[in-house]
């Protein structure tokens, strides 16, 4: 095999598929990127056996061939040579010389027969959303997977599709995620949950762009990514997912319609006085035209009000401050409406339209007064 591309072109597929290359593993050959210019195009894949990566990158094919390569040798690599046209050859005992400039390199690779390919997935209708709406989503849902796989459904996301609305959801059991997106076509109900591993990687390939799409299709046991010049195919988390519409409710005592940025800054800064690992609740009292919010720890206390608009009862209610923390913070909307029932239910908040939902468990406060 001989091959030459850009290092530009080289780095940016490398970095794509890198996502994919296991940090542990038994076998090897899963350590390894697979070079494959069999055809007139250059392809990189990784597979970690749960998700693979594939990508195209611009370059000319002088002898067709393959070669896996190990990922971590061959990212150093590339990063660090000159900033020109790379070359890359094999022999007929995989050593692989790659040349930039005056640089040359020479290691040992591994035939391209012994790599895991990517399963072939049947493709059905495509969902077609933008690259930046797939990215939103991601990023305002994904904090509230489970970081344990006590519950595996709980580290991956529910994509439920129903009509012209794909609906994403995740939960660690504190708290739950929603967003829903309205879709430009009409498609078969399907609900499936994507690893939140998959996804979090797919959010950092993914270029945002509002004009460029992203395909994804759905099979019993895979889901798969195509867009740019990339495809990333992951499994997906067996098991029926949580019954979410039981946890939700629309009934409340109190509703309070509140600055987004005043309460993200207010509780950003009581947590000042929090010590990383420290669970110190922050207390919210709900009394009319104005929220109190008070955090207490061994630093010291904090105490400040914020003026609101509220309907209905006074209340006094405490929640973990990261966890509002990371609500706010994904929410675009210059005002937030809170529902409240009592101090031992959910806070729900959400907008008109239902757009996004996060709902957020109170704690016990009574040893923080």
């Amino acid at each position: 095999m001989k091959i030459r591309c850009q290092k530009t072109d080289l780095v940016k597929g490398v970095s794509i598929v890198s996502k994919a290359v296991p940090s542990k593993t038994t076998m090897p050959i899963l350590e390894c990127i697979l070079i494959d210019a069999t055809t007139n195009t250059i392809k990189l894949t990784a597979n970690d056996m749960e998700l693979g990566i594939e990508t195209v990158i611009d370059g000319l094919v002088e002898q067709k061939g393959m070669i896996a390569i190990d990922a971590k040798i061959f990212s150093d690599i590339v990063r660090k040579l000159p900033d020109n046209e790379i070359v890359i050859e094999t022999d007929s005992n995989y050593q692989t010389l790659i040349t930039c400039e005056k640089a040359k390199f020479n290691i040992s690779g591994r035939s391209g027969e012994d790599f895991s390919y990517l399963p072939y997935i049947e493709k059905d209708v495509p969902v077609v959303l933008s690259q930046f709406t797939l990215k939103e989503v991601i990023h305002q849902t994904i904090f509230s997977i489970a970081d344990n796989d006590s519950n595996k459904l709980m580290t991956g996301e529910l994509f439920e599709i129903n009509e012209n609305v794909l609906k994403v959801v995740s939960l660690d059991g504190h708290r739950i995620s929603i967003r829903k997106i309205y879709l430009n076509n009409t498609y078969d109900m399907k609900k499936v949950v994507v690893p939140g591993k998959t996804l979090m990687e797919i959010s950092k390939i993914l270029s945002g762009d509002v004009e460029s799409e992203v395909n994804i299709f759905f099979t019993n046991n895979h889901v798969v990514f195509e867009f740019d010049r990339t495809i990333v195919v992951s499994r997906l988390i067996e098991g029926e997912y949580f019954r979410i519409s039981q946890m939700l409710s629309n009934d409340y005592e109190t509703k309070v319609k509140i600055n987004k940025k005043e309460l993200l800054n207010c509780i950003d800064r009581a947590t000042l006085l929090v010590k990383e690992g420290d669970k110190k609740p922050i207390i919210i009292n709900i009394q009319d035209g104005f929220m109190e919010l008070k955090i207490k720890s061994q630093l010291g206390t904090m105490d400040e009000e914020i003026m609101i608009e509220k309907e209905g009862k006074d209340l006094l209610i405490g929640f973990n401050p990261k966890f509002l923390i990371d609500a706010l913070r994904v929410i675009d909307d210059e005002e937030v409406t809170l529902y409240f029932m009592n101090a031992k239910a959910p806070c729900f908040i959400k907008d008109e339209r239902e757009s996004y939902i996060y709902l957020i468990l109170p704690v016990n406060f009574n040893s923080a007064l």
